[in-house]
């Protein structure tokens, strides 16, 4: 418990007040110093007689960086009185309005909130928080401080790939996983964009004209599935994270199944939702040594990131992104790409 410069200018007149009615007669000052001791020590005895107040804060969603997001704070008190609540914001977040700091009144329960936008991938932290409570005249403050934080995740930064990258990508891949289709299912009338392989030439050379037809398989709505591996020293773990990432996103919108082996960790494929968010989970707290042991024996796909920018190797097949480098040393880091919460946005 501390005076306030309020307090404090009330100690001094009363001690002014005491010294002088020693020197003249305390009859004269009585009105004044009277008073103010009153007040004084009821400040003390309301100050140090409060009960702590409690705190609980609300889960904040994950999400990428440049998204926005509400830190929601509940202060139960059992007293009215007048706070000043301040929250701390971790590196990799910045909070929108400056610093959060609240001036309210504490009484039963008070909802707080600010914002914060995320700024940097990883595990980033809100708190610890502390409230500064005063008494009704403003004299003396007190100081309760929590440890309680909260926790959110900043997923790697995404890029657009133009449409032929993002095209040989899908190629690359489909070739690579033909294996893996079920059985033939019936033919069909050519479309623009189907690949090659799945023309039936034989079928299509008893067709007048020029006309082809492909085969459909039983279960061709999806391409298959791949695994992705990671290869790249310790300084471009943030660069080989969000190359990743967007890859993995690319594979997701076209249906293909995405499995992740990245050091010791190892999710298997899948076109779940709830599977896209935790390999995104995964890329945001990865870091340079992780990296660095990818299992490629396992592999389908190789994100390597060096000195020279960054390829994707797909079943021997070489695609360079270097542009990933470049966009993402950029002030606003090119041309981000921000999939729902859901699971990817479907691009045509």
């Amino acid at each position: 418990m501390r005076p306030t410069i309020r307090g404090w200018t009330v100690v001094v007149v009363i001690a002014a007040a005491l010294a002088m009615s020693w020197q003249y007669g305390p009859r004269s000052l009585n009105a004044v110093v009277a008073p103010l001791v009153v007040v004084l020590v009821g400040g003390v005895v309301a100050t140090g007689l409060l009960t702590r107040p409690s705190v609980s804060r609300h889960s904040i969603e994950d999400g990428f960086p440049g998204d926005r997001r509400t830190v929601a704070i509940t202060v139960e008190s059992d007293t009215s009185v007048a706070a000043t609540v301040r929250d701390d914001v971790g590196d990799g977040l910045v909070a929108v309005d400056g610093e959060p700091c609240v001036e309210t009144t504490l009484e039963d329960e008070t909802r707080l909130e600010y914002t914060i936008e995320l700024d940097a991938r990883g595990e980033r932290t809100v708190g610890p928080l502390s409230i500064t409570v005063t008494d009704v005249f403003g004299l003396l403050r007190r100081r309760f401080e929590y440890d309680a934080t909260a926790s959110v995740l900043v997923y790697p930064r995404l890029f657009d790939l133009d449409g032929e990258t993002a095209r040989d990508l899908r190629t690359a891949v489909d070739d690579a996983v033909a294996d893996e289709r079920d059985e033939f299912g019936h033919l069909r009338e050519y479309r623009r964009g189907d690949p090659r392989r799945d023309v039936h030439w034989k079928a299509s050379a008893k067709r007048p004209g020029d006309d082809l037809v492909v085969a459909e398989h039983v279960a061709d709505s999806s391409l298959g599935s791949v695994t992705i591996a990671a290869d790249g020293p310790p300084d471009r773990a943030d660069e080989l994270a969000s190359a990743v990432a967007t890859v993995a996103t690319v594979l997701f919108e076209a249906t293909v199944g995405v499995g992740l082996a990245i050091g010791d960790a190892y999710r298997p494929p899948s076109t779940d939702a709830a599977h896209y968010r935790d390999c995104l989970a995964l890329l945001a707290v990865v870091d340079g040594s992780d990296l660095e042991g990818s299992d490629r024996r396992r592999a389908d796909v190789v994100v390597r990131a060096d000195k020279t920018g960054t390829t994707v190797v797909v079943e021997g097949t070489e695609l360079p992104v270097g542009w990933l480098r470049d966009s993402a040393s950029t002030d606003g880091g090119g041309d981000d790409r921000k999939p729902g919460v859901d699971g990817p946005e479907v691009v045509a």
